[in-house]
């Protein structure tokens, strides 16, 4: 879920912190050992990598059950089926007209969202307000 993302995300970038936390004690300490060591002042920016990644991985969690997930995946075939969307949907091929086929909801004969003037003009028998 959602949710298990942003668990993962947040763990890899406490894992990044905490390195480069303790890189910063590590040569504050050798700094100290030998204060006349000149030392490459180098500004490390922090990164989160992959390996920051994989360690968070290992402590995931799932919140949602294998039950659940084809409970949710069912349901969305079949809302998918029922409304006939996705299947064929292609943008228009042109911005401003007609794109071929395939471009608007079935049976509207518009392309996308482009011929959407033309079709409001044609359903304006339909409109219930006027």
């Amino acid at each position: 879920s959602g949710a298990d993302i942003t668990e993962i995300c947040q763990r890899a970038c406490k894992n990044a912190i905490r390195e480069n936390i303790e890189r910063d004690i590590e040569r504050e300490r050798r700094q100290a050992e030998n204060p006349d060591a000149m030392e490459d002042d180098v500004d490390e920016v922090p990164c989160i990598s992959k390996a920051h990644f994989e360690e968070a991985m290992k402590f995931a969690r799932r919140s949602v059950s294998d039950a659940d997930i084809r409970k949710y995946q069912a349901f969305a075939q079949t809302l998918q089926q029922s409304r006939g969307f996705g299947t064929d949907f292609r943008f228009p091929d042109a911005p401003g007209g007609g794109g071929g086929a395939g471009g608007g909801a079935p049976g509207t004969g518009t392309a996308g969202f482009a011929g959407t003037q033309s079709a409001a003009a044609a359903d304006d028998d339909d409109d219930l307000y006027s």
